[in-house]
């Protein structure tokens, strides 16, 4: 088991007071930290992967689609350059070091059409992630597709639909990122949909029901430790939550007010969390 935190908690992007946080995230006893990764040719990726090796650290990538890409637009040229930017963003992720690229990697955050996802819109998805596995494969990076709460997205919400693509996709370097705070609006039992992703579970992000600290909140974390010990799941355990004060980033997050007495709170209070309470899960 690994415990990574993502440094939106810190920046909107990876910058130099995240590179200054480094020394005081390892101590605090993070494995690794989850950078994010909007455009390959702006992504620091030599920095980062030299940052992160001097601090013992370890990277994850985090990515969402930007304004005009979608893997699942009607226009046929806008899906055949979002797959290519797919591409583009796993060799970059390689290039930092990182083993996981994970995110919403279908369409931008917040599109939401008016109406339900079609068939079309499904089928050109699964083909799009098809046609990276090999790209995947040979960088040595696995993709986890992340199913977001009906209020960020139309198109993959729930921890069933999720399975269900990758599923469909049936490629080894390509799962689900599960994250409590989405599955704690879209899940009956958050624990139970982390059973039903299984063997696709490839990435977790640890978060309150509030993005608040874990284990502050009404996640019931008991059972959703219990489920991943049962899975036998020994990758990233990852604190995501976003600042206070980011501009764009904290209104995309809909961050409106402080929501603990500091963002650091929230990794260090809650990475203590996550080791004591992970550890003794029966």
């Amino acid at each position: 088991m690994k415990f990574g935190v993502n440094t939106f908690i810190w920046s909107a992007q990876y910058d130099e007071r995240v590179e200054g946080l480094l020394p005081s995230i390892k101590e605090h006893g993070f494995d690794g930290v989850e950078v994010p990764l909007f455009r390959p040719t702006e992504f620091a990726a030599a920095d980062i992967r030299k940052a992160t090796a001097a601090n013992g650290l370890e990277c994850t990538i985090c990515s969402v689609l930007v304004q005009g890409l979608s893997l699942i637009s009607d226009d046929k040229q806008v899906r055949t350059t979002t797959r290519q930017h797919l591409k583009d963003a796993i060799a970059a992720s390689a290039e930092a070091g990182a083993k996981t690229i994970a995110g919403p990697l279908y369409s931008p955050v917040g599109y939401l059409p008016g109406r339900r996802r079609t068939a079309d819109e499904w089928n050109w998805a699964v083909e799009a992630y098809q046609e990276v596995g090999p790209v995947l494969a040979e960088h040595g990076v696995t993709l986890a597709i992340e199913p977001l709460n009906r209020f960020e997205t139309y198109f993959l919400n729930t921890a069933a639909d999720a399975k269900a693509l990758c599923d469909q996709v049936d490629h080894p370097n390509v799962g689900v990122l599960f994250d409590t705070f989405h599955a704690n609006i879209e899940e009956k039992d958050i624990s139970a949909g982390y059973r039903t992703v299984g063997k696709q579970l490839k990435h977790v992000h640890t978060c309150e029901n509030d993005r608040g600290i874990p284990g502050s909140g009404h996640v019931e974390w008991d059972s959703v430790f219990k489920a991943l010990r049962d899975l036998k799941y020994d990758g990233w355990l990852t604190i995501e939550s976003f600042g206070f004060a980011l501009g764009d980033l904290s209104s995309a997050a809909a961050i409106w007010r402080d929501i603990e007495r500091t963002p650091e709170s929230i990794a260090f209070e809650g990475i203590r969390f996550l080791k004591q309470n992970m550890g003794t899960a029966a």
